[in-house]
């Protein structure tokens, strides 16, 4: 890990598990757009951690045992606060989502104070259990909310930091950055979206998906 820069006005929070294949694609074009990454290995068993591990500008958070993304992303979210970053930004490892739209991200901040990458505008690419998924669980949200949610399970997301302190997901799963949603209409804040290409590999899905609902199904009754 080197981390040689002065300022750190951007931050990229970069949750991972098991994305060796990926991760240092990922890393290097992310550098690009941001200032600091904070790339939290969720108990990797692989590689992953290695193949960024040299890299600048990265500093790199291990878990000892696969916890789950809501606690990598609260790791994470709870160092950018701590390094005083001005701006947040929230992206997978495995490659879905594309580090160049982040200056997008960036201007919507300006007007927003949560903005969250929709895929949900093009689903040609995604697959059928996953946008019937995506889709329940917006409408769902968006019922609980009162605000019109296009993709709650986005993980490609920005942040005004300071906003951070006040949305903080308590639960580990990946029913947590559905609670961050529903804390963020309960204080108000703006949220706005970015449409984002759908990007799928061939790599399987790490989200359990009985385990997903039931987190979920808490996270709406809550």
């Amino acid at each position: 890990m080197n981390y040689s820069i002065k300022k750190n006005k951007i931050c990229a929070v970069l949750p991972f598990y098991n994305e060796e294949k990926n991760i240092e694609k990922v890393t290097e074009q992310t550098l690009n757009f941001v200032d600091l990454i904070i790339a939290v290995n969720d108990g990797s068993t692989d590689n992953s951690a290695e193949k960024i591990s040299h890299l600048e500008n990265v500093i790199l958070i291990n878990h000892d045992k696969n916890t789950g993304k809501g606690a990598a992303l609260r790791t994470g979210f709870i160092k950018s606060m701590e390094l005083g970053s001005e701006f947040t930004l929230t992206l997978d490892a495995d490659g879905q989502h594309e580090p160049g739209l982040i200056p997008k991200f960036l201007e919507r901040l300006k007007d927003y104070d949560i903005v969250i990458g929709n895929r949900l505008h093009d689903m040609k690419t995604m697959p059928l259990p996953r946008r019937l998924s995506n889709k329940l669980t917006s409408k769902l949200l968006s019922a609980k909310t009162g605000l019109k949610i296009f993709d709650s399970q986005s993980g490609f997301r920005a942040f005004r930091t300071e906003v951070l302190e006040k949305i903080l997901p308590e639960n580990n799963g990946f029913e947590a950055e559905s609670e961050m949603i529903i804390k963020a209409a309960r204080k108000n804040l703006k949220i706005g979206f970015v449409n984002i290409p759908t990007i799928y590999g061939n790599d399987e899905s790490k989200m359990e998906s009985v385990k997903a609902i039931k987190g979920f199904i808490k996270i709406l009754l809550s």
